[in-house]
């Protein structure tokens, strides 16, 4: 994925970009931290340089929360519609882009669960929960 432009929105569009792949790493980030910002079990998280942002639309409707006892934790979403939108880390080395905001296969797949010993109590058996392929009856 030699620079391939990957396009992205937060859930109600109004925040949109493009990304240039590729991609350097993707993790599924199972702290307690990222359980509460995303409302699930984990947080996937695509790094890259942060160079490789170009805003389209929205960039002035991003807050950003950065957990002042934490080194690394920060959220930033869209404020009309919540969804987590891509971000510098703190430290400036990477830009941090939540898997879901992006609408382009990213050509990399997980390669890390970290936090693993945090995931929630319930998340091994919602494995072998029953699927479906829309709401159940």
């Amino acid at each position: 994925m030699m620079d391939k432009k990957i396009s992205g929105s937060c859930l109600c569009g109004k925040v949109s970009s493009i990304v240039r792949g590729p991609f350097e790493k993707f993790y599924q980030c199972y702290c307690d931290r990222c359980q509460k910002k995303s409302g699930s079990a984990f947080a996937s998280l695509l790094f890259t340089t942060p160079d490789k942002i170009e805003w389209l639309s929205g960039e002035s409707l991003i807050k950003r929360f950065d957990l002042p006892e934490a080194v690394r934790f920060s959220n930033c979403f869209c404020t009309d519609c919540g969804s987590q939108v891509p971000y510098i880390s703190r430290d400036g080395a990477f830009l941090v882009v939540p898997a879901g905001y992006i609408s382009d296969d990213p050509e990399i797949r997980p390669s890390a669960n970290i936090f693993w010993d945090e995931r929630p109590c319930w998340f091994d058996e919602g494995k072998s929960a029953k699927t479906f392929e829309t709401y159940p009856e």
